[in-house]
């Protein structure tokens, strides 16, 4: 038979937003748990260097996770490595059933974060912060004067090459297709830039490299080229996975529907950080979501 615990938050997800949640939880005094399924400290783990969080010149992203983990346990937040499958309203509660077991709180703040599309080809998952990066904010700037490529025709491909390319030495836009879905203003500006070359109807079909990225297998129009590269930023989208948290309101891609103060359209449920819709999605404003959160809980229901 599952067990039934009563808390007064519960947060689901142990990236930035989560783990920040339960240190403003606990700080308010309240009985918390944080739920996460795989690691904890989300993607920011696989980051070499963060550099843009105010206060800290550099960190490394396992360390900053550490540090954000070690401050919500000591402040006294309690942990599962559980799967959630679930959550129940009940009256002014929410039941999160996980794989496990089945937790009760006033309030739920879902820190799911979501995920980076994968190019799903062999040497990626290897070489994930040692030449491959899904944020060329978070880390274009280890790229100065070097060769690099972004894989994507959409806005944020086009974005991220334009930021780089006041970086790197070389980028190169990569694109499956001959036709982007890129906003023309955004393709005119990367085509007038001598330091941008685009590259059409190109599929990556593996990355190369040992301990560091150096170069990327090309199937181009139907030909194999080998395209030596120092680094390669992925920009083909983001997939959130928040259909479990029904009834809670998604919008068309799937991102959790909040107000300002994260509340969703459920009563006692928020949502923080990427999972959540929303423009900007970095560490400090994963972090001020959580804060935000456990704000508007404890205005509702403290």
């Amino acid at each position: 038979m599952l067990r039934n615990t009563m808390y007064d938050f519960i947060v689901i997800g142990g990236g930035t937003a989560g783990l920040s949640s339960a240190v403003y939880a606990c700080r308010a005094n309240k009985k918390t748990l944080v739920i996460e399924r795989e690691s904890f400290g989300g993607q920011i783990v696989d980051a070499p260097n963060v550099e843009n969080y105010p206060g800290i010149v550099n960190i490394s992203g396992a360390q900053f996770a550490s540090d954000l983990f070690d401050q919500a346990e000591k402040a006294g937040a309690s942990f599962k490595c559980e799967t959630v499958t679930k959550i129940v309203t009940e009256g002014s509660c929410t039941t999160v059933v996980t794989d496990i077991g089945r937790y009760t709180a006033k309030a739920v703040i879902i820190a799911a974060g979501c995920d980076h599309r994968r190019l799903g080809v062999t040497g990626e998952e290897r070489l994930i912060g040692s030449g491959v990066s899904y944020c060329a904010l978070c880390d274009g700037a280890f790229f100065k004067d070097k060769t690099i490529a972004v894989v994507g025709g959409g806005n944020a491909a086009f974005t991220d090459a334009l930021y780089l390319a006041g970086i790197a030495g070389l980028v190169y836009i990569l694109h499956r297709r001959d036709v982007f879905r890129a906003e023309q203003a955004l393709i005119d500006r990367a085509k007038e830039l001598n330091s941008i070359r685009i590259i059409t109807d190109a599929v990556v079909e593996e990355l190369i490299g040992d301990d560091e990225l150096t170069g990327v297998t090309l199937n181009v129009k139907g030909e194999k080229q080998m395209l030596e590269l120092d680094g390669l930023f992925v920009a083909i989208g983001q997939q959130p996975d928040n259909t479990i948290y029904a009834p809670v309101e998604l919008d068309e891609d799937g991102y959790i529907v909040t107000d300002e103060m994260c509340r969703t359209n459920i009563k006692g449920v928020y949502a923080a950080g990427d999972c959540r819709k929303k423009v900007v999605r970095q560490l400090t404003t994963a972090a001020a979501d959580g804060a935000i959160a456990v704000s508007a809980a404890m205005k509702d229901i403290f």
